[in-house]
């Protein structure tokens, strides 16, 4: 199967589930997301792959439009309804893909994604088309959750990540996602990195897939029990698996020439 058809079953089947999920609507999250765009956010503003559309609308209160993409129809369904639930009347949705983004050079002052770029196999041409659309002087800001510095731990994390979602790419340790995004032409201003605990049972019944993660259980209570922590913590508390997403977030802007 093409990876953006993997993207699209995969977001489709877990439209509900994830649009739901406390661990992505949780409001300090995107309040720490908006407040980064800065002056920015009062422009029009692209939010790249915008899933259920929490960013969008969190965006739209003060932006004078945010244009919501996304590949996934029901995706783009759910921003839809959130946004006409929250009467904002200036977000536009556009069905598209990252890595070619309908829109012309320089149109957009502020360029936002998050919790993307691990779901792109060559995540540097998502990069470069997020710089060209972007004014010059434009701001950019992107998060996403990382892996482990050390490769193996990496490695490990990221097989886990691939049985859960066969949609998953890979999660970049922090320093490879700043050379990438410096490498895209972005001149990188801050970079933030935070813990968000997560527990096994809550991350799994996302996918909504039984089958998937009732093997996928069994591994990671394993790999748990023999203090292999793949880089994100994972043990044993109360008789449930728990570890945490490592988030980095970067603000960055596209100089001017």
């Amino acid at each position: 199967m093409d990876q953006l058809e993997r993207v699209k079953a995969e977001f489709t089947r877990q439209a509900d589930q994830f649009a739901a999920a406390r661990a992505v609507t949780d409001a300090q999250l995107t309040k720490r997301f908006v407040e980064a765009v800065g002056a920015a956010a009062q422009g029009v503003i692209l939010d790249v792959a915008c899933g259920p559309g929490i960013v969008s609308a969190a965006l739209a209160v003060r932006a004078r439009e945010v244009i919501a993409l996304d590949i996934t129809p029901e995706m783009l369904r759910k921003a839809r309804q959130r946004c006409a639930d929250a009467g904002l009347d200036n977000v536009t949705f556009r069905e598209g893909s990252a890595t070619d983004l309908p829109f012309a050079e320089g149109s957009v002052d502020g360029v936002v994604t998050r919790l993307s770029l691990h779901h792109f196999p060559e995540p540097r041409r998502a990069l470069d088309e997020m710089f060209r659309v972007l004014r010059s002087g434009g701001t950019f800001v992107f998060a996403d959750i990382v892996s482990s510095e050390q490769p193996e731990e990496s490695a490990l994390h990221n097989a886990i990540e691939v049985l859960r979602d066969p949609s998953h790419v890979r999660m970049l340790p922090a320093a490879e996602l700043a050379s990438l995004v410096a490498a895209a032409g972005f001149t990188i201003e801050t970079e933030t990195t935070w813990d968000q605990s997560r527990e096994f049972e809550e991350w799994s019944g996302i996918v909504d897939d039984p089958e998937r993660i009732g093997p996928l259980r069994t591994v990671v209570r394993a790999l748990a029990g023999a203090c292999q922590h793949a880089g994100i913590g994972l043990s044993l508390a109360d008789g449930g698996i728990v570890f945490c997403h490592r988030w980095h977030l970067i603000v960055a802007r596209k100089s001017r020439t």
